[in-house]
């Protein structure tokens, strides 16, 4: 693998004091449990746990050197260090100059729902395009957006970096660090209303990422979303050069004009920006088709190949934790799990809903709901909750496996036959559960991370024969 980052290059970057022998790098990492060998290791300091801690361990694992701020006679005998005043610092310092170098067009994803997933198909679609750079995982906080920007090549041609936020305020100083040619707002929902007065003032936040827009740039927004008109004065405001817009509605430039939903796919045709498309799409679910529309705006806004890219959403996957399918073979009682355990929002909730309930299950199976409290939700967290035996009922959903104290409001609300079981954990659902499942069972699982409903899949994956190989990933049915 060639060479990130030199040793003068990290210095010019972060004006950081060398101490050590030459050398360089080729990748970036803040967590020495994943560091690989060649790194450079940056030692943050963060709310739970300080890098400068771990120096020693990430040069045990290879590290080619470490970006410290307090400095200790036992780090330098570790290997080489680079000595900043503030390390977090450092790395912003460090991504601004990736960004500087590269020539790559810059694609900057935030929204309510759907950010990962946009992010990683646009990763996809580009990849096949030029070389293609994007956030790992969901890194699109404070730390997480400069260290993908740090690890961006030279000769990146498309970059693609998602942008995350709980509060306001959050995301400009990131879309500045970006500094995006496209800014695309997936959509403008009701989550996190714990730290906002209404959804008017998430809009406000959500549009903080044409903070960073390049002038003349382009703002891809939700022509269906009700806060389009609102989002689309500020990326004026902040220069946008063209406002590209998505949906249903008659004015969008990427149109939905057909959809056939099926259970591990939908066929479109749509109109984008002007030239007709028909492709299908390998995840199935409405919310895919929508952000499939914003993906393939994208894909026309940076003049490449639109053709190429509908025909590669046909492979299409969806991310871990969020609507990946998983046949798990379970001794004399086979069965599909649909894993959306990453987090969950009442949009995300209705959405996941919906796509287990134009499953299959196998004949006199069931389909099941494995659901955690959703959070941060505010004043109205209860009600929300409540709403969810609509699209229960609606999409035909047998049984629900409910945990949390929010999700007792919904199972009450649930007619005595479809309810499974409740727990006040997680953790007490797991041999409920587990016992309940029979041959043909589709069950989907999913609940915010802090109802930690990850547990339960694993267990349910637990379940299956791994002499066999039972466990796999079905392409094509993510």
């Amino acid at each position: 693998m060639k060479s990130l980052w030199t040793r003068s290059e990290v210095i010019a970057a972060t004006q950081g004091k060398a101490e050590g022998a030459d050398w360089t790098a080729r990748g970036v990492s803040i967590d020495s449990r994943t560091l690989e060998s060649g790194d450079l290791f940056v030692a943050i300091k963060g709310e739970h746990s300080d890098g400068h801690a771990y120096v020693a361990k990430a040069f045990e694992r290879g590290a080619a050197a470490a970006i410290v701020s307090d400095v200790t006679d036992a780090m330098r005998e570790a290997g080489p260090l680079v000595v900043v005043p503030d390390a977090l610092e450092a790395l912003n310092q460090l991504g601004r100059a990736a960004r500087r170098r590269a020539g790559a067009k810059v694609v900057a994803v935030t929204g309510s729902v759907g950010k990962t997933g946009t992010k990683e198909a646009l990763r996809m679609l580009l990849s096949e395009q030029g070389p293609t750079h994007a956030s790992a995982a969901s890194y699109n906080n404070l730390w997480g957006v400069p260290l993908s920007l740090a690890r961006m090549p030279a000769d990146t041609r498309y970059g693609i970096f998602e942008i995350g936020m709980n509060h306001s305020g959050e995301i400009t100083p990131l879309s500045k660090l970006v500094e995006p040619f496209i800014a695309l707002i997936t959509t403008v929902e009701a989550v996190h209303m714990a730290y906002f007065d209404s959804v008017e003032e998430i809009a406000d936040a959500k549009a903080e990422i044409f903070d960073g827009l390049q002038k003349g740039g382009v703002a891809i927004l939700n022509r269906d979303n009700p806060h389009f008109a609102r989002l689309e004065a500020r990326a004026k405001k902040a220069g946008a050069g063209r406002i590209i817009s998505f949906g249903e509605h008659k004015a969008a430039d990427a149109r939905l004009e057909k959809v056939a939903l099926k259970e591990d796919c939908s066929c479109v045709s749509a109109i984008i920006c002007g030239q007709p498309v028909t492709y299908k799409l390998g995840v199935p679910g409405r919310h895919i088709v929508m952000n499939s529309l914003a993906m393939l705006a994208c894909i026309s806004a940076l003049e490449a190949d639109l053709a190429m890219a509908a025909l590669a959403l046909a492979h299409l996957e969806a991310p871990k934790g969020r609507g990946e399918r998983i046949r798990v073979d379970a001794p004399g009682r086979p069965f599909m799990l649909i894993d959306e355990s990453y987090n969950a929002n009442p949009v995300s909730m209705r959405a996941a809903i919906d796509a287990l309930g134009r499953t299959e299950p196998g004949h006199r199976a069931r389909r099941i709901a494995v659901m955690g409290d959703m959070l941060e939700l505010g004043p109205n967290s209860i009600a929300l909750h409540r709403e969810m035996a609509q699209p229960l009922a609606q999409a035909e959903i047998d049984l629900v496996f409910a945990c949390g104290p929010h999700m007792r409001e919904l199972f009450k609300a649930l007619p005595a036959d479809r309810q499974g079981f409740y727990a006040e954990t997680s953790a007490g659902l797991m041999t409920p559960l587990a016992e309940a499942i029979q041959e043909g069972d589709v069950v989907m699982v999913k609940g915010s991370n802090g109802s930690r409903m990850k547990p339960v899949v694993e267990m349910l994956l637990a379940l299956g024969d791994d002499d066999s190989e039972s466990i796999r990933r079905n392409r094509g049915e993510a």
